[in-house]
C-alpha cells in the first residue's frame, strides 16, 4: 500500500497517509467557504480556497491517517458551538490541516498540504448550489448542486472497507481567533 507523507508549512506536523484517497473534490458549500476564509486570513497561513471560491478537499479514510509528529501543535475550531464538524489548524504557523465531521469515517484533508506536482485531481465539485455565480465553473468535472450519489456512494464503500467503524481524532484543545472587528 502506498504511504503519503505531509507536513505543515514550517515542518513541525508531519501527517502519514496510507493508500489512495477516497476521491478529491471542490466544496462549494457556504460553511467550507466561510472557513477556508477564515483559515486563510491567518498570520502566514497558505492560499487554500480556489479564485472561484471553492475549497479543494482529499477525502481519506480516518484509519488511514496518523498524525506522525507535533500533534500538540494542532487545534480545532467550530463556525459554531454545536456544529458537527470541526476544522483542524497548525497552532505553529496556521497551516490548515484537514476538516472532520465527528460521526463520520472520513477526513477531508486540505489539498493545499501536497505539493502541486503530487496533489490529488479533482474528481468533483460538491454544493455548487452555494456559490453566487456556479455558472463561472468549467465543466471538465461534475458540478452538481448538492453532494450527488456518487459521492456518497464513495464513501459508503470506504466505510464498509473500514468494517463500519468511525474512529475518532483525538485533538486536544481548540483553536482561537481574534475577534472580527465590525
Amino acid at each position: 500500500m502506498t504511504q503519503t507523507h505531509l507536513h505543515c508549512s514550517c515542518g513541525k506536523v508531519r501527517l502519514d497517509l496510507t493508500g489512495a484517497p477516497v476521491m478529491s473534490v471542490e466544496c462549494c458549500c457556504t460553511s467550507c467557504r466561510t472557513a477556508a476564509m477564515r483559515m486563510q486570513s491567518l498570520p502566514g497561513a497558505p492560499q487554500i480556497m480556489t479564485d472561484y471560491g471553492a475549497t479543494p478537499l482529499v477525502l481519506y479514510r480516518k484509519d488511514r491517517v496518523q498524525i506522525a509528529e507535533g500533534a500538540a501543535e494542532i487545534a480545532g475550531f467550530r463556525l459554531q458551538a454545536e456544529s458537527r464538524t470541526r476544522r483542524i489548524v497548525t497552532t505553529c504557523c496556521n497551516t490548515p490541516v484537514f476538516l472532520d465531521f465527528e460521526p463520520g469515517h472520513w477526513l477531508s484533508l486540505y489539498s493545499s498540504l501536497w505539493p502541486s506536482q503530487t496533489r490529488p485531481a479533482v474528481q468533483m465539485r460538491t454544493m455548487t448550489e452555494d456559490l453566487e455565480d456556479r455558472d463561472q465553473l468549467s465543466t471538465d468535472i461534475p458540478n452538481p448542486r448538492k453532494h450527488s450519489g456518487s459521492f456518497f456512494f464513495r464513501l459508503l464503500r470506504a466505510w464498509a472497507s473500514m468494517g463500519f467503524r468511525a474512529p475518532k481524532v483525538a485533538v486536544s484543545r481548540d483553536f482561537e481567533f481574534a475577534p472580527v472587528k465590525p
